[in-house]
């Protein structure tokens, strides 16, 4: 497994411009960029994604090149292979559990019966336990729900990296740490990389292998899950203190 990140990118103009420099490699399975709103983690992941272009830099993902300036390479989201989990799920609301999670497949997407389910779809459908689920809509499942229906959707297309923007901040402390779980179960048991971003220490603690600490657009440094525990928890303590 290899990550390799290399972006530069400035958006906006004059005094509201952000200018984004990220300098990564690893063969980390599973990486986190971790650091404040604002601090260019969510833009990092778009261009991963291909929805940002970067204006200079070299992407790879196992060696697979998505972007390279030098190169003219470029290739479109479509293609990339990605599963990309946005905060807010992204459900299409008008959809059935069912439809949404087949959206990203042709000719059988639109077809809500659970006998019709691709052998892709069917089988998250299975692992996340959604067929009592699958004819109703968004606005009628739990938060938890939606997610698992979020992740099948992502997972169906069999991509060849997983991308989780701050997948569990939606979420309830109660339900937040039973998905933080369920999300690392899931991770070990797949074949591909992944790229968490968060702010919080714990989904970084529990969801990553290697930590990126990303501020103002660069990358400061990085640390192992351990490592940044222990920090916390010392915050934690000194904070108690206090």
């Amino acid at each position: 497994m290899s990550i390799t990140l290399r972006i530069q990118r400035t958006v906006g103009q004059g005094d509201r411009s952000f200018t984004l420099d990220v300098d990564i490699h690893t063969q980390a399975q599973r990486i986190a960029l971790f650091g404040p709103s604002g601090s260019g983690k969510t833009l990092t992941v778009q261009a991963v994604a291909g929805l940002l272009r970067p204006d200079a830099g070299h992407i790879a993902i196992n060696d697979r090149v998505l972007f390279c300036a030098e190169k003219g390479v470029l290739v479109s989201p479509q293609k990339r292979r990605l599963a990309y989990l946005l905060q807010d799920y992204g459900l299409f609301p008008h959809l059935t559990v069912a439809q949404n999670i087949c959206y990203g497949l042709r000719h059988s997407w639109w077809n809500p019966s659970r006998k019709f389910l691709p052998k892709a779809a069917q089988r998250w459908v299975n692992a996340f336990e959604l067929e009592a689920v699958l004819h109703n809509y968004p606005a009628e499942i739990s938060g938890g729900q939606k997610q698992r229906t979020a992740l099948a959707r992502a997972l169906a297309v069999e991509p060849d990296l997983l991308i989780l923007d701050e997948p569990l901040a939606a979420l309830d402390v109660h339900l937040r740490r039973k998905m933080r779980v369920e999300l690392r179960e899931l991770q070990q048991q797949l074949d591909i990389p992944s790229i968490i971003i968060t702010h919080d220490p714990e989904d970084a603690v529990v969801l990553a292998d290697e930590v990126y600490r990303i501020r103002r657009g660069k990358i400061e440094g990085s640390c192992t899950p351990a490592a940044l525990q222990a920090e916390s928890e010392s915050l934690l303590a000194q904070e108690e203190v206090g």
